[in-house]
């Protein structure tokens, strides 16, 4: 009997399954669905053809590889989660009959999930961990500024203090902080670590204020924040071997108390003080005395490696950013935000203290004199001290951007600051403010100065093949006198050679004219001289049409036709691509167009704002210019 093939039981028909079926499958409510899926790393798929994915239906649903549920359907936390249900109903029948010791015992016994085999399952290698670290560390920095509520407990706000609070103190102690950034959403901080790029971003710390359970879905960040604390328990504990520090490491300030539980304030207080003090170290060291790491040399040739020298370069300048801050003491005044400052000044060597009778954990007072920065965030300043600079808080942040110590000037009480560029720009992106070009100008000048001096040293050390002959001064000095010399000779001879020409031909007329010469007084071969000079006088004019000198002309293209041959030109490369790239090469297209269109509005809206602060400044010269003729 021949085997019938029905329709949608093969190919995309049968890959996918829509999230109702696939719930019937586990046999899972949707919130429990949504939990294994996100503790799984399971997300929806987009069908190659949705119609054929949904059995011919046109609706937009939410599709799951089949490959997924069947991968689901092994999970031991499955049948947590349904044990889970099954207490909670016994949880409620036990306070219906108003049985508390009842309700306790099985509370004490509620179904927990470890979750220690799946972090070691989606992350097979520590670097796979690291490069997913962004997402954990920014929702935990979150968590931690969250007080305890139903949906997020005390037990997940008080794991995410304690697990962000040491992965700062191994940025501080590994010094892997490279790049950081102020913005409405919080700050940005970008490390390297075991050569992978980590961003995160701390938010400011305002009063938490609760909202309605439609704006942000509060369970399914709980979900994320579950699996994260795990996970980043796993991987604070590989930093702190890999930098020989104690781990779980032992504050000085305690973290997890009751009292800086119930007081927002304290606990960042406290917080703030842990990040100041160095942690034991497992081989006894100190961590203020970070080793140097010493930079390899590249022995072959350039040309084996042409980007030696940029990855060099790359080097030298990160061991300097390491040391930024190295002998330098900054005061904080209480008006400032403290912990990202005390974070990137520890991070790059610095120390750092504050007013002891506001914050614990001070380590100097105002009055030392060893102190070379005071950072304040004020218009003026009753008592200040000539051994220190006053500088506002930006400058720590563009000093550590640009990787060297800028001029304070800048930077002083009361001055309007300079524009706070973004690190995280890239180089090869369509616009780019002013103010970022004349800094990358900047330093691409004192790249070609060190150069240039690096030139000038290696003069006198140039290498001298074997093949090439050393010469004393005195005979490189009579070699150039004798070429000098036999040039010379040489020049004279061809010179006479065709005079000689010259004369031969002009020998009959003067001969013919002689005379005519001696009647009257003069000289013939003088005139024959003359004769010579104005035929040399006309030899020029004789020259062919083509060899004329012109001036240029400046060339103007039309900018329509030029818009016309780009278009022909963009249709003609559309063609060249095949049938099978043609919707990549669109994607492409599309997204070049977009952030063409983008970077023309920030052009526009930059010149608009130029313009307004011009009008804005010729006006406020005309009224200065009144009230002085007034």
């Amino acid at each position: 009997m021949v085997k019938r093939n029905h329709k949608f039981k093969s190919g995309e028909g049968a890959m996918y399954y829509t999230r109702k079926a696939a719930m019937r499958k586990l046999q899972l409510n949707i919130k429990d669905f949504r939990q294994l899926c996100i503790l799984k790393g399971v997300y929806p798929r987009e069908p190659k053809h949705r119609a054929r994915a949904q059995h011919g239906s046109q609706e937009i649903k939410i599709l799951y590889h089949k490959k997924d549920i069947t991968f689901l359907l092994h999970e031991p936390i499955v049948w947590t989660l349904r044990d889970r249900k099954i207490f909670n109903r016994r949880i409620k029948h036990a306070v219906a009959k108003q049985n508390i010791n009842l309700r306790d015992i099985r509370l004490h016994n509620y179904p927990q999930l470890k979750l220690d085999h799946i972090v070691k399952e989606r992350y097979p290698t520590f670097i796979d961990a690291i490069k997913e670290l962004d997402d954990c560390m920014t929702l935990l920095f979150t968590f931690s500024t969250f007080p305890a509520t139903k949906i997020i407990t005390r037990e997940l706000t008080r794991m995410s203090r304690r697990l962000t609070v040491e992965f700062m103190h191994y940025v501080i102690a590994a010094q892997a902080l490279r790049k950081v950034f102020i913005s409405i959403k919080g700050y940005y901080f970008q490390a390297e670590i075991k050569g992978e790029t980590v961003t995160w971003i701390v938010p400011h710390y305002f009063p938490y204020s609760p909202h309605r359970g439609e704006m942000v879905d509060l369970s399914i960040m709980k979900s994320f924040g579950d699996f994260f604390t795990v996970m980043a328990g796993f991987i604070n504990y590989r930093l702190y071997h890999s930098v020989n520090l104690v781990y779980p490491p032992q504050f000085a300030h305690t973290l997890d108390s009751e009292e800086t539980m119930g007081d927002e304030q304290k606990f960042v207080s406290e917080r703030i003080a842990a990040l100041n003090v160095d942690l034991l170290r497992s081989d006894g060291g100190n961590n203020g005395d970070a080793e140097e790491t010493e930079l390899l040399e590249w022995t072959g040739n350039d040309e084996d490696l042409p980007h030696v020298s940029q990855i060099r370069q790359e080097a030298q300048s990160v061991n300097k950013l390491k040391t930024l801050f190295k002998g330098l003491k900054f005061y904080l005044n209480r008006e400032v935000p403290r912990e990202p400052l005390v974070f990137i000044i520890r991070c790059f060597g610095g120390k750092v203290s504050w007013d002891k009778t506001m914050f614990v954990g001070a380590t100097f007072d105002e009055s030392d004199e060893t102190i070379t920065h005071q950072i304040v965030d004020r218009p003026t300043m009753d008592k200040q001290y000539i051994s220190r600079d006053y500088i506002q808080p930006q400058w720590v942040f563009d000093s550590v951007n640009q990787r060297r110590l800028l001029p304070t000037n800048k930077y002083f009480i009361g001055a309007v600051l300079p524009p706070h560029l973004s690190p995280f720009t890239k180089s090869d992106a369509r616009y780019v403010p002013p103010e970022e070009l004349a800094v990358r100008k900047g330093d691409q000048e004192e790249e070609d100065n060190e150069k240039f001096e690096a030139a000038e040293v290696n003069v006198d050390q140039e290498q001298i093949s074997d093949d090439e002959e050393v010469l004393d001064p005195e005979e490189e000095q009579q070699q150039q006198e004798y070429a000098l010399m036999k040039a010379y000779n040489d020049e004279r001879t061809d010179d006479l050679n065709s005079g000689k020409d010259e004369n031969d031909a002009n020998d009959n007329e003067v001969n013919q004219g002689a005379e005519k010469s001696t009647q009257n007084g003069k000289e013939k071969p003088a005139a024959g001289g003359d004769e010579r000079q104005a035929q040399e006088k006309e030899q020029p004019a004789k020259k062919p049409k083509g060899m004329a000198v012109k001036p240029g002309k400046v060339f103007k293209e039309n900018e329509q036709d030029q818009r016309g041959l780009t278009k022909h030109d963009e249709a003609l490369r559309a063609r060249m691509v095949k049938s099978k790239h043609r919707k990549l090469y669109s994607k492409l297209m599309e997204r070049q167009k977009q952030s063409d269109k983008e970077a023309h509005i920030l052009a526009s809206k930059r010149a608009r704002i130029e313009k307004q602060k011009k009008a804005a400044q010729t006006e406020k010269q005309k009224k200065q210019r009144k009230q002085i003729l007034a």
